[in-house]
């Protein structure tokens, strides 16, 4: 990208030009002034964390000829442009599409954003039109993928930068389609503004996050600036069972459809069934089996069969593929032995409504006369308000429970289990042990395990590590589930 160019991709936004006049090639483009070379373009945003304007210096030193910022530095240094902007995190989202071409304008984007669901959503869409035929891309919590190849996630949504960048390696490998998770934290700081999303949709939205919004309002405006943005060419596809599911949709320019199960939509799903073999339902009128069990997961499933009957396909082909889908990892993730009859589960559920969710439909699976064990902690360095509600549901909706660490980042693993317990009611203390080794902790609900019993081990799910005091450590709670049910006799 020629750094002249800068003038008409910035043309339709209020900026005033000080310093050099830009010349020469743009290289890169980063918020990182470590990452920063000569001829790159910085751009100095204002984080939760971090202000890119204490870094415009560093980023100068290293070669950065072209400076996005929002307050202009008491020196300017003469052979750098600056670009000061009220909001440069849409020029930086701005300049990185045009950097890479604009692939997001070269393949169909669809959008998911919610609470809970996000990731199940996006990876089903991605499965679903694979197996379809289509070579897709996927950008999740879990993993981004490009024509089946993988490539480790590091953020729910990467930056603006890395957004374009998978956007054009998805356009290089031949995708065709594009499905991406959309965080709060994304929408919040710009991360995809201006990306043509053809289809987006929202899940659900209860407690989390409020560490970084602080309350629930700037939460909500948060998920809700997605739907304000989408043109008239867009579909927006909301879950009719949510209370704030319709308000979403309230300013939207896009065409409003919604799904659910229980209030009246254009998408309905009913249950027949629901244990640890899948679910079955009549979805559209019309019955269809999957492997995948829950029933928020029958949410899930609906909200991605209305995606692809509004982009077009015939029902019956949408379910027959749809039957086949194995899911996302580590959400309702079933671990079974050939030596012991008890059922494994492993599960991202982190939040109180993903936790009750979970802890629902593994009651209304067991069988009677045997226990629901559940292992859980609560990740350091966030929400804090929301670990004594978790451990009120735990202690309500399991027999056993046993409290650890989940990923206790910079925190006390100990303070972190204590704020949990405080929220079990007296009744309920003495079903509820504390074990901060996560490993030990799910030992011991094997241990304590009968045949028939379920053992829920919630919070962590696909992922592989577990971080303490800023390192993070090889731990799968698969794998260890997995080897203590193998070696229970």
């Amino acid at each position: 990208m020629e750094a002249q160019k800068l003038f008409e991709i910035l043309g339709d936004l209020e900026c005033e030009w000080h310093g050099a006049t830009p010349s020469g090639i743009v290289k890169g483009i980063s918020l990182d002034s470590r990452k920063v070379r000569e001829h790159y373009v910085f751009a100095a945003i204002k984080g939760s964390k971090a202000d890119g304007h204490d870094y415009i210096n560093t980023a100068v030193a290293n070669g950065a000829n072209v400076i996005l910022c929002q307050t202009l530095p008491s020196v300017l240094a003469e052979t750098v442009t600056y670009i000061k902007n009220s909001d440069p995190s849409i020029a930086y989202a701005k300049i990185c599409q045009a950097y890479y071409d604009h692939p997001a304008q070269k393949m169909t984007i669809i959008g998911v954003t919610g609470t809970n669901g996000k990731t199940t959503v996006a990876t089903l869409l991605y499965q679903l039109f694979s197996s379809m035929g289509y070579t897709c891309g996927l950008l999740s919590t879990v993993e981004n993928l490009i024509a089946g190849k993988l490539i480790p996630a590091t953020h729910t949504t990467p930056d603006a930068e890395g957004i374009a960048s998978l956007m054009q390696q998805m356009v290089n490998a031949g995708c065709t389609h594009a499905f991406m998770e959309v965080s709060s934290h994304a929408l919040d700081q710009n991360r995809v503004y201006g990306l043509p999303f053809k289809a987006a949709i929202f899940t659900n939205i209860t407690h989390d996050h409020l560490d970084y919004h602080g309350d629930f309002l700037s939460y909500k405006k948060a998920k809700k600036k997605f739907f304000d943005g989408l043109d008239k060419d867009a579909v927006a596809i909301v879950n009719a069972d949510d209370k704030n599911g319709l308000s979403m949709a309230d300013h939207t320019k896009a065409s409003v459809k919604t799904y659910g199960l229980k209030s009246m939509a254009d998408y309905r799903c009913k249950i027949i069934s629901n244990d640890t073999s899948g679910l079955a339902m009549v979805m559209d009128g019309k019955e269809v089996y999957t492997q995948i069990m829950g029933e928020f997961n029958a949410y899930n499933l609906t909200a991605v069969y209305a995606v692809a009957k509004e982009m077009g396909y015939e029902s019956d082909l949408i379910l027959q593929h749809l039957s086949m889908l194995p899911g996302a990892e580590g959400r309702l993730g079933i671990v079974k032995t050939e030596n012991t009859k008890i059922t494994g589960v492993v599960d991202y559920a982190h939040t109180p409504d993903a936790l009750e969710n979970v802890l629902q439909t593994l009651k209304k699976t067991k069988k009677s006369g045997t226990s629901l064990i559940t292992v859980f902690g609560c990740g350091g360095d966030r929400d804090r308000s929301k670990r004594p509600e978790m451990g009120a549901i735990a202690a309500r909706l399991s027999d056993k429970v046993i409290v650890t660490s989940d990923n206790p980042r910079s925190e006390d693993p100990q303070l972190i289990i204590d704020q949990v317990l405080e929220g079990v009611p007296g009744g309920l203390k003495n079903k509820v042990l504390a074990i901060a080794d996560r490993t030990q902790a799910i030992r011991t609900a094997v241990m304590l395990a009968q045949s028939e019993d379920i053992v829920l081990v919630a919070g962590k799910g696909h992922e592989k590590y577990q971080e303490i005091k800023g390192e993070r450590f090889p731990f799968e709670d698969k794998k260890v589930l997995e080897e203590t049910l193998s070696s229970k006799t």
